[in-house]
């Protein structure tokens, strides 16, 4: 399914909600609420959250030039969150533009979450 203004407004509010959890239970945290990134462990790394129906994390070209690590944390049926991480140039490989027309056309590169899975990179398991 497409994302219409509404529906992505929607998934930017829950992702950025959401990655301030998860960067909390990661003993973390974003210091600027308008971003998901942080520093964990050291790393400059953006928080990237999924619903459990959702196949694609985005990441804009430009954060991925000042970032060491991008972690995902896609939802399970049962509320949980199950964290992978891929660095920069593992996202780059694998990544195809954004079919958006809005603004992100031409700014975010998308990887599915099959290739976060098949990595086989896990970091944690959160129970939200």
């Amino acid at each position: 399914m497409t994302q219409d203004r509404d529906s992505g407004a929607e998934a930017n509010r829950y992702g950025r909600e959401m990655a301030r959890v998860i960067a909390n239970r990661l003993g973390t945290s974003c210091p600027d609420k308008n971003s998901n990134e942080c520093v964990y462990k050291g790393k400059r790394v953006v928080i990237k959250c999924a619903h459990a129906r959702t196949q694609d994390i985005g990441v804009s070209y430009r954060m991925l030039e000042r970032i060491d690590e991008i972690i995902a944390a896609f939802e399970q049926d049962s509320g949980a969150y199950r964290l992978y991480c891929l660095t920069p140039a593992q996202f780059r490989k694998n990544m195809r533009p954004t079919a958006s027309k809005g603004p992100a056309a031409g700014r975010v590169g998308l990887v599915r979450k099959s290739v976060f899975l098949e990595t086989r990179q896990f970091l944690a398991a959160i129970n939200i």
